[in-house]
């Protein structure tokens, strides 16, 4: 699990066929070291090892392979290459990474899981003072369960909704957050990984159960011991 706040970024140096997908070899300021080594532990945030679980631009991928003091590798599916943007991915392309939360750790943005819902696509992106406004374009089948104030995570960074027009969203970049991330140099006709708040999906769950299939009735209450509140009382 993670919280869409991004650790640091990494830059993509080598990608090469694996199976029917690709490993990414990831170079960023985290340390890497085989398991085990001295000093090395799932504690230290700035650290990751064998077996590790890291978003790369929001999506939930394994560190599978390391090279020290500064190199990882990843290892994307199929499955995963053609629903993300992963699809655009480039040797030289920056990415968001973030370290899977620790037990006890603060959760500043919001429960971010790493499977992304889906690609939308960026319909502009334009610098009002000195935040980032930024609209996107997302699939009809996941608008509804975006709502004004909520949160969505784009590219593996949590943002707050602050407008909805159709199947398109506003969310403001504020300066900090352009500075740690590449947000503000998305453009028109850009794609972007997109994951809706998990806790939506629940809702929907829970309201959209058959309540015609349900065995409660006024009669199971009565014999529940029930008593209707009597009219007019």
């Amino acid at each position: 699990m993670f919280s869409g706040i991004v650790t640091c970024l990494g830059e993509i140096i080598q990608m090469t066929p694996q199976g029917s997908g690709y490993r990414l070899w990831i170079s960023s300021s985290l340390t890497v070291a085989p398991a085990g080594e001295a000093g090395i532990g799932t504690m230290d945030r700035h650290r990751v090892g064998l077996g590790d679980s890291i978003a790369c631009n929001g999506v939930c991928l394994t560190v599978d392979r390391l090279q020290p003091p500064h190199i990882f590798s990843v290892v994307c599916g199929i499955e995963t290459w053609k629903t993300t943007a992963l699809a655009n991915f480039r040797v030289g392309m920056s990415l968001h990474l973030e370290r899977a939360l620790l037990v006890g750790d603060r959760l500043d943005g919001h429960i971010v899981q790493g499977h992304v819902d889906g690609v939308a696509d960026v319909d502009s992106n334009r610098k009002e003072s000195e935040s980032w406004v930024l609209w996107i374009d997302i699939p009809t089948n996941l608008s509804h369960y975006c709502a004004p104030k909520g949160s969505i995570t784009i590219n593996g960074v949590s943002l707050t909704i602050n407008e909805i027009n159709g199947t398109k969203l506003r969310v403001n970049i504020v300066p900090y957050t352009a500075e740690e991330t590449t947000l503000h140099m998305l453009k028109s006709g850009d794609i972007v990984n997109i994951e809706v708040d998990v806790l939506a999906r629940y809702v929907e769950r829970l309201l959209g159960a058959n309540v015609s299939n349900s065995k409660l009735s006024f009669s199971k209450l009565r014999e529940m011991g029930y008593t209707p509140w009597p009219k007019g009382g």
